[in-house]
């Protein structure tokens, strides 16, 4: 796909973190020019709801600075703007200024070099490209490479060590014929982190922990609200779930599932009390459509099973 410069997306048979960083960022990439909103739906989209939560989590660590790592369009922060106007807001995104973003918000293209207040990740360390490696006939690790037009897949050259070390240590190897080495992952969002002076880390995210790793490939593509083949020519939204418990470790944060978080700041999905509808009937469809939106957010299967990778950095 080309970039206005008329500069496309790498070909040939690359290795798979490369293809996918080329795919998604490189020039011509499917995140220059792409806006998440029109391709997927995060707790953003579900339910502002979800902003208020962030709120309550900044006003818990008292607070005052909310930086959006992969900001989309802003909108998360334009939601915060309306709850709470004192918050400094920042987002951070590869694509230009939306023009109608609240002039109260700060937008950059790249995470400054020293921050404070509340990083937030939303649904990105999942489009963190990553290395894929597979076991060859003799039982050797390998790279996994991917041809950029056909999508088709090969092995490579062998792993190297650094590879081989995560897998040991995070993923179960000998029950496994291809891997999801989330080494970069971990690397990305330590950088990300080591950037605060103080505050909150908060990353949240699709994944799986040690005890039950995937036995097949994570890696997704979508387009335009739906699933579509995999491919990394630029035109499509790569994906794949998040060893969450290494990224943790590589920051030294805890893990929980978004349905405990939120519950435990203030989000409640119970249904009104029926007689409501009598004595307030506006009231009650109001309550209603909230709790259907809280329900949203902690449903399992479904957002509620994300992970949020939570630590507070002094």
């Amino acid at each position: 796909m080309p970039d206005p410069e008329g500069v496309t997306v790498r070909s040939g048979w690359l290795p798979w973190r490369e293809a996918w960083q080329s795919a998604l960022y490189g020039p011509g990439g499917f995140y220059r020019s792409a806006l998440p909103h029109q391709h997927f739906r995060t707790s953003v989209h579900a339910s502002s709801l979800f902003s208020l939560a962030i709120v309550q989590l900044v006003r818990r660590h008292h607070l005052t600075h909310v930086i959006d790592y992969g900001a989309g369009s802003g909108e998360l922060l334009r939601q915060i703007a309306g709850i709470a106007p004192d918050l400094r807001l920042t987002g951070i995104e590869l694509r230009p200024r939306p023009s109608d973003l609240p002039p109260q918000i700060t937008w950059v293209s790249a995470l400054p070099e020293e921050i404070e207040g509340l990083l937030l990740a939303n649904e990105l360390l999942d489009n963190v490209p990553c290395d894929v490696i597979g076991r060859d006939a003799q039982g050797r690790w390998r790279i996994v490479e991917v041809d950029v037009a056909s999508g088709n897949e090969r092995l490579g050259d062998l792993a190297d060590e650094t590879l081989l070390s995560w897998a040991r240590r995070w993923w179960r190897m000998e029950e496994s014929e291809r891997i999801e080495v989330g080494l970069s992952r971990d690397q990305f969002w330590a950088q990300a982190c080591a950037r605060l002076s103080g505050g909150v880390s908060l990353a949240i995210d699709y994944g799986h922990l040690q005890d039950y790793r995937p036995a097949v490939s994570t890696l997704r593509s979508y387009h335009a609200g739906r699933e579509v083949p995999l491919g990394v020519d630029g035109t499509r939204d790569v994906t794949g779930h998040v060893a969450i418990d290494s990224v943790a470790g590589a920051v030294g944060a805890s893990t929980d599932r978004q349905r405990d978080m939120l519950r435990d700041l203030g989000l409640a999905s119970n249904r009104p009390d029926i007689t409501l509808a009598t004595s307030d009937p506006a009231g009650y469809v109001h309550a209603l459509s909230m709790a259907s939106e809280a329900g949203e957010l902690v449903a399992s299967p479904g957002l509620g099973d994300l992970l949020w990778i939570l630590r507070r950095h002094s």
